[in-house]
């Protein structure tokens, strides 16, 4: 007797088993495909703001670059994505780019639409509050608040690398090395500080320990247009893309737009 008992026992403990393994797949199966799904719904809505305006100067051409960038790591990465924080590094790469559309639309005069949740890091990173032109190692760079004939290169502002880099419209995208390597180059902090020093706004702390990294940041040169073609890295704005498919930090968000 004691024997089918057990029997019974165990045919209970491993019914109640293969029961909550397929519940725990199904829950898994369902939390992807809502995941997919707001992923491609904000992809699809950068791609719609992408086709549908045509930049009318330098500024917006540029920031439009940018946007359609983002539309192409979005898409690409979407067609990786294999869990929901997958999903949402998708998501937070579509908003980036719809940044850059909002920006495109301020400098062609346009109504900018709704204002955008924070991204990751943008409210520390600070904002550039007034018009810089400074020369640094034998070049010139410029920042403004917003977008000027020389200052065609916007940034919707925060972390790259580790440390902070304002929103702004500049005159070369001084970021983009640290973005695509990882770290700053030597020289890095001297930049920062000769651009932003006492400018309201911007946080200095983060720079105030010197540069880290390899080399290579600032000297690296620019092509001064088009968009970004190295993608993205896990030190830009909690977590973006880098051109070969891998994955940052997991952030997300919500909300509407357009």
């Amino acid at each position: 007797m004691s024997g089918v008992l057990t029997l019974i026992v165990v045919l209970a403990v491993i019914a109640a088993v293969v029961w909550l393994v397929r519940r725990h797949t199904a829950d898994t199966t369902a939390a992807l495909e809502d995941a997919r799904a707001e992923s491609r719904r904000w992809v699809e809505r950068l791609g719609g703001q992408v086709l549908a305006l045509t930049g009318t100067d330098e500024a917006s051409r540029q920031a439009l670059a940018d946007a359609a960038e983002r539309y192409t790591a979005a898409g690409s990465q979407m067609e990786q994505a294999r869990t929901p924080a997958q999903c949402r590094q998708v998501t937070e790469t579509a908003y980036e780019g719809l940044y850059y559309v909002r920006a495109a639309r301020v400098a062609m005069g346009m109504d900018p639409g709704p204002e955008l949740p924070p991204l990751p890091g943008r409210s520390g990173a600070g904002e550039v509050t007034e018009d810089r032109r400074v020369e640094v190692d034998g070049r010139t760079l410029g920042a403004s608040p917003g977008p000027t004939g020389r200052n065609t290169h916007y940034y919707p502002g925060g972390t790259v690398a580790g440390r902070p880099v304002p929103r702004g419209w500049y005159s070369e995208p001084w970021w983009k090395p640290a973005l695509v390597a990882g770290a700053w180059g030597v020289g890095s902090a001297l930049l920062f500080s000769s651009l932003f020093s006492g400018m309201a706004g911007v946080e200095q702390a983060a720079w105030a320990g010197g540069p880290d990294g390899v080399d290579g940041g600032f000297d690296g040169g620019f092509d001064g247009g088009g968009a970004d073609g190295a993608g993205f890295d896990g030190g830009s704005d909690g977590g973006w893309f880098d051109g070969g498919g891998g994955w940052s930090d997991d952030a997300g968000f919500g909300g509407d737009l357009f």
